[in-house]
């Protein structure tokens, strides 16, 4: 299985899911509206609002986000090329640890991000 088929099997899996949310999102309103509450045919919406309102809350310093994924990224680059010198599975062009090596890294800088931006929120 190569990179571009879990790539297409993703992008099918989230078109799929999105496919789905607007269709029932779309079949509860018009449920509501013939139910008579037009007051409520809103009320979708306004929970969209609220979730946009949580994730700025949690995106206030983009650049901070960015920064640590570039260094931990860098990190994961930095330790890929000390392991090769030292290990010689890393210069095997099917060897997928370093793959692995590098998306655990980003998802280092990711965590700590939220980490930080959780300590943020909460103050």
């Amino acid at each position: 299985m190569s990179i571009g088929d879990l790539l297409m099997a993703a992008v099918v899996f989230f078109s799929i899911i999105t496919f789905v949310k607007i269709i029932s999102s779309h079949f509860l309103k018009r449920k509501i509206i013939k139910s008579g509450h037009f007051d409520r045919a809103g009320i979708l919406e306004q929970d969209a609002e609220i979730e946009v309102k949580k994730q700025v809350k949690y995106d206030q310093y983009p650049a901070l986000k960015w920064g640590l994924v570039a260094f931990f990224g860098g990190i994961g680059f930095i330790v890929m090329e000390v392991l090769a010198v030292s290990n010689p599975i890393f210069k095997q062009y099917d060897s997928t640890m370093p793959y692995g090596i590098f998306f655990v890294s980003v998802a280092i800088g990711f965590l700590l991000y939220y980490v930080i931006m959780s300590r943020k929120v909460k103050e």
